[in-house]
């Protein structure tokens, strides 16, 4: 494992921990380029009365918005959980060049019950867009960052 990918991996779970605090899922994403963290998301479904507003494509729509940009293939998207099936399109749209992410799918299944039970990687399989994925990252951490959750 790449001690970079751990060290982004610790912001992404805090800004899961922070949105779960401030009364939204407990999910969190960072945009990295090179060794920079250039944008910050968390989960806001709550707070902005908005079911997309998940942390990753928020963080998408806003950098992208800000910045003028379609083509993320430079940048690294780092979430606390498997993207869900919404937000890895929006990777693809978006040309993200890579996600790491650190609790799976099937893990957050188990934990607060099922939900569209579709891996990022079949979404990505069958797009013409393919980010590099990196699976598991501080896993039993992220785990942590769920404990007494259900999807809400």
């Amino acid at each position: 494992m790449d001690r970079h990918d751990e060290y982004f991996m610790e912001k992404a779970i805090d800004n899961a921990l922070k949105s779960r605090r401030a009364g939204n899922e407990p999910f969190g994403a960072i945009l990295v380029k090179g060794e920079e963290v250039v944008k910050v998301g968390e989960n806001k479904v709550h707070s902005q009365f908005d079911p997309t507003y998940h942390a990753e494509i928020g963080l998408i729509r806003d950098f992208c918005s800000e910045h003028n940009v379609f083509d993320l293939s430079d940048y690294t998207l780092y979430t606390s959980c498997e993207p869900c099936v919404m937000c890895s399109g929006a990777m693809v749209w978006s040309n993200l060049g890579k996600v790491v992410y650190s609790v799976s799918h099937d893990q957050l299944a188990e934990i607060a019950g099922d939900n569209i039970m579709i891996s990022c990687k079949e979404v990505f399989e069958k797009s013409p867009l393919r980010p590099q994925v990196v699976e598991r990252v501080m896993n039993e951490r992220g785990i942590e960052v769920f404990d007494g959750y259900t999807f809400g």
